[in-house]
């Protein structure tokens, strides 16, 4: 069974920074796609940025690009968002998920393991 937990949110001000983790359970992390998706209050769930099985593709919604990093690690089965210049519209919570395939898609409907979500609350 695939676990997905989450570490690393909180409050921030304005322009400072927050590094969310997510680490995975399963002996086969490394043979899928990750991605970060985030839900705001009232909003739908959207993606932020997602990353294929080895880290060669990442894509990242136009809004965070240039200010979030998406990484991994799959030795330590490990995906990593970085997050600078932090916005109070980038407040959500935020959610790790395990795609379907190798690939790093977009779409909700590729990913079958979520973790629980976290929340991000940036202050003005």
């Amino acid at each position: 069974q695939v676990q997905l937990v989450e570490f690393g949110g909180g409050l921030v001000q304005a322009g400072g920074s927050l590094r969310l983790s997510c680490v995975a359970s399963g002996r086969v992390f490394s043979s899928y796609g990750m991605g970060w998706f985030r839900q705001a209050p009232g909003k739908e769930r959207d993606f932020v940025a997602v990353i294929s099985w080895n880290g060669g593709m990442t894509y990242y919604v136009d809004s965070v690009k240039g200010r979030f990093t998406i990484s991994r690690d799959n030795a330590v089965n490990t995906v990593t968002l970085q997050m600078n210049n932090l916005k109070p519209e980038d407040t959500a919570v935020y959610y790790c998920a395990r795609a379907s395939t190798f690939q790093a898609l977009t779409v909700m409907s590729a990913y079958e393991h979520w973790g629980q979500g976290i929340q991000v609350t940036v202050s003005s």
